[in-house]
């Protein structure tokens, strides 16, 4: 097939992007790699609170889905396919490292992802440094709270109350009944509620 240019290959969705990517043009896998990188980290850093865990898992991820690409049946959105292999290396690396009994929580605030709706309102609001003072302390405080949670607890508060996900989309995600996961937020919220109170929604 014709050379594409960059300009064209960012236009293209991920559907086209696979197709170029399997007639013979790496490129267009390079694209699907900016597109969803940033948006993969940041999950796996809620999952896993480290920065260099998440970022190996991810490119781990991204290894695995080219070799596998032709696999791919389209029946869900490549990232959730993409996601589905990630999700499964952590939870094996965090399994494992538990067994070795040297698993330990990154509390390097700065890197730990925040909900991008606040983080949205509070460019809006730079202007009053009270106010901005203020979230800085709920989004630690929510950072703290969040250390409290198992992995698996983490996971679906992540793809839930951060990313948005629905119910379908994460018990589909998951590979777990919606049963399974109603009561893992439940008890997920009831943690979060506890520690922060009042500021817990």
């Amino acid at each position: 097939m014709p050379d594409e240019t960059q300009q064209s290959l960012n236009d293209r969705t991920d559907e086209e992007l696979i197709r170029i990517t399997l007639e013979g043009n790496v490129k267009a896998y390079d694209v699907l790699v900016k597109r969803h990188s940033r948006k993969l980290h940041a999950m796996l850093l809620q999952m896993l609170r480290s920065e260099a865990d998440a970022y190996d898992i991810a490119q781990d991820a991204f290894l695995k889905a080219f070799h596998s690409l032709r696999y791919f049946s389209g029946r869900s959105a490549f990232f959730t396919w993409l996601y589905s292999i990630a999700a499964n290396r952590a939870r094996n690396l965090l399994r494992r490292k538990k067994r070795e009994n040297s698993f330990s929580i990154d509390n390097d605030a700065d890197a730990t992802p925040i909900d991008k709706r606040s983080e949205l309102a509070d460019e809006s609001r730079a202007a009053d440094p009270t106010r901005n003072a203020h979230v800085s302390e709920l989004k630690q405080r929510l950072r703290a709270a969040m250390d409290q949670l198992s992995p698996a607890q983490r996971e679906v508060v992540t793809l839930f109350d951060i990313q948005g996900k629905s119910f379908a989309e994460i018990s589909a995600l998951l590979n777990i009944t919606e049963g399974t996961l109603r009561s893992r937020l439940h008890y997920a919220h009831k943690i979060l509620q506890g520690l922060l109170g009042d500021d817990h929604r």
